[in-house]
């Protein structure tokens, strides 16, 4: 593999948040003139660059398609795809950043405590930051960051935070449900964290006008994406993660409370079960 210091790498960034804002920082220092980012939102595609990356495929350039949907037909062996959601996703995968880093051919006292709890956030979110010993002060700073690089608005943190007021709890806390004005979900489940001053959630569950989207134990990530195809998922797998999904013009979205509830309940009995046997004699 090839690293930019050569220059058939040129990079291309997709959706704008605190990792991809970081990854721009690198390549601004380490790789100038080899990049482009149009300042996409998440979900964003490469053909928003396909003039572009035509392009450097005719210069006999490598492109580095950074978090975008592979939605142009280019030949796999003549680019370089960089992502940690669905498939690529995973605790013991590396991030993005991690990628970029790699291929830039930066010496390992470059990798600063900033970059690892960057990299911790994107992979596995506030809980992966703890486990780099982050502390609150550290994940408040980070998550404040994501949210701006996200162009999350103060008045959208505003309604988040009203909207976890009006929350609902179920079967003793398994569930946390919020009924969001906007897509924004960050706002949500930063507030909620205790970092914040929230109470904390086991599995969280934001439904907003055009989205529903899951936060939490990984088995349910998984079962989610089984039962509702056509979303989107990752984080730190198996063990947690989140699950998306939204609804195009005209479509309902999901009502993924009873299926998450029936776990919760299989959850329950097959607890009982253990707690049973053990008790036998």
């Amino acid at each position: 593999m090839k690293t930019s210091s050569q220059p058939s790498l040129v990079f291309f960034l997709g959706g704008r948040d605190l990792e991809m804002e970081t990854i721009a920082q690198l390549l601004a220092q380490h790789a100038p003139g080899r990049w482009a980012d149009k300042g996409l939102g998440w979900g964003a595609k490469a053909s928003s660059y396909r003039r572009e990356i035509e392009d450097a495929l005719q210069r006999g350039q490598r492109p580095v398609l950074v978090e975008l949907e592979a939605d142009l037909d280019l030949d796999p062996q003549r680019v370089e795809i960089i992502d940690h959601h669905g498939q690529r996703a995973g605790a013991d995968r590396p991030t993005s950043l991690h990628h970029v880093f790699d291929l830039l051919d930066l010496p390992q006292e470059a990798w600063t405590r900033r970059l690892q709890l960057v990299a911790a956030n994107d992979r596995g979110y506030i809980p992966e930051m703890r486990r780099n010993g982050a502390t609150d002060a550290e994940i408040v700073e980070i998550r404040n960051s994501d949210r701006r690089a996200q162009g999350i608005s103060a008045e959208q943190d505003a309604q988040a935070r009203q909207s976890i007021e009006d929350r609902r709890v179920l079967h003793d806390g398994f569930l946390s449900v919020v009924h969001l004005p906007h897509g924004r979900t960050a706002s949500v489940s930063d507030f909620l964290d205790p970092a914040f001053g929230g109470p904390g959630c086991r599995n969280l569950l934001v439904v907003s006008p055009s989205e529903v989207n899951f936060f939490g134990q990984g088995r349910l990530v998984r079962l989610l994406d089984e039962t509702y195809p056509g979303g989107w998922y990752g984080g730190a797998l198996p063990q947690r993660g989140f699950w998306g999904w939204a609804a195009d013009e005209g479509e309902t979205l999901p009502d993924v409370v009873p299926t998450l509830m029936k776990e919760a309940l299989a959850e329950d009995a097959s607890d009982s079960g253990k707690d049973s046997a053990e008790a036998a004699p």
